[in-house]
């Protein structure tokens, strides 16, 4: 495999894995990025543009990044607090007035950031027509009832988290998560992270075809199969698990050229690896004269408010506010780093004790929920080079 791009000294171990990726973890088209201390130490392609295509992957191209997503979307309720237009500590309600139906007086801002909301799952599925529509998915997070008294425990918002933040920011700031990303974020950043692809990107050819594809069963730690308890809750269809992933049924085509140009928030970001670490090293530390996150608004996303077993992935997890934290479900650096996987590949985390970005971005999507063992080998492979 020829792997294009560049890795500072002392990161060649990286280079190394990513072709390894290719070789035997079944890559098809994939994109690594690393900053150091606001410093870009590792920048690498290789493969094809499509999951079924020929075209190289070139520099620039970006995909759908799925619930890597949620990590970028974050940081605008985390940023509003922080300019003091959001209080983390008050009722959804508050902003939301008709959010509070059916028993959710009680959510509060941070709920729905910590995975403690009680809403992962809506009882009427929406149609992928109705779920790219930005008004009917905080509709139906607004009819629901909770499916736990809020607050009490912690589980997954596969889906429904994405309309509870548009909705929210929506409300503070008159715009929707993505057009207050590509103002606040994207833009002073230079940061390729789009959510709602601009059609004149679209016409660029920017985005590549995501799809599924095989590998061998992870080895050296991971588990080689699920658990019992986590296969049989993926298969039933009355299980909070299943209902979650299945919010939109049947899910949109993630090729599409609408799905791309929508605002899902919690699954159908687009971006380039270097978008994605590049927002996370903006978010620990300063990028060009522009950094997003104060020291205390680091602690806020990394301090811990939801772990142990999860009532929808049936494993145990950790969240801050917005991010999911190091821990065996979705390994990161090390015990204070924070960031969000996508399922089926993509991994985008920054941890400040190390001043490490990273971001990771690929076509071909597996079965792994939050630790794809390419995205793995890669976050080993810097922890040896630091």
């Amino acid at each position: 495999m020829d792997v294009n791009g560049t890795v500072a000294e002392g990161f060649e171990p990286v280079r190394e894995v990513f072709a390894r990726n290719f070789e035997t973890l079944g890559d098809r088209g994939a994109a690594v990025a690393v900053y150091r201390d606001g410093r870009k130490v590792v920048d690498l392609w290789a493969g094809t543009r499509d999951i079924d295509g020929t075209e190289p992957w070139r520099h620039g191209t970006a995909q759908v990044v799925r619930s890597a997503t949620k990590g970028v979307a974050a940081a605008v309720p985390l940023m509003l607090h922080q300019r003091g237009e959001l209080d983390l500590d008050a009722p959804v309600a508050e902003y939301w007035p008709g959010f509070k139906a059916r028993g959710k007086e009680r959510v509060l801002v941070r709920h729905v950031l910590n995975h403690r909301a009680g809403l992962p799952v809506i009882d009427r599925p929406l149609t992928p027509e109705e779920a790219l529509d930005p008004l009917k998915g905080p509709e139906a997070v607004a009819a629901q009832a909770p499916a736990w008294e809020p607050g009490t425990d912690h589980g997954y918002h596969a889906l429904t988290y994405g309309w509870l933040l548009d909705e929210l920011v929506r409300r503070v700031t008159g715009l929707g998560a993505g057009e207050w990303i590509a103002r606040e974020i994207a833009r002073p950043l230079g940061a390729e992270f789009w959510l709602g692809l601009p059609a004149e990107e679209e016409a660029a050819g920017r985005t590549g075809r995501v799809g599924r594809t095989e590998g061998p069963e992870p080895t050296g730690g991971l588990r080689a199969r699920p658990k019992r308890s986590v296969t049989e809750a993926y298969d039933d269809p009355g299980s909070l698990t299943r209902r979650a992933f299945a919010a939109i049924t049947p899910f949109p085509d993630q090729n599409a050229p609408a799905y791309r140009a929508s605002a899902l928030p919690a699954t159908n970001g687009i971006a380039t690896a270097d978008g994605l670490a590049r927002v996370y090293a903006a978010l620990v530390g300063e990028i060009d004269g522009v950094r997003l996150f104060d020291p205390a608004t680091v602690e806020l996303a990394r301090t811990e408010e939801s772990a142990g077993p999860d009532r929808v992935l049936v494993v145990n997890t950790r969240f801050g506010l917005g991010y999911m934290l190091h821990g065996s479900a979705s390994p990161f650096l090390g015990a204070g780093s924070f960031g969000h996987p996508g399922r089926g590949g993509s991994l985008g985390f920054a941890d400040p004790e190390t001043g490490i970005a990273f971001g990771y971005v690929t076509n071909g999507f597996r079965k792994t929920v939050t630790a794809d063992p390419r995205a793995q080998a890669l976050v080993r492979a810097v922890r040896a080079a630091l």
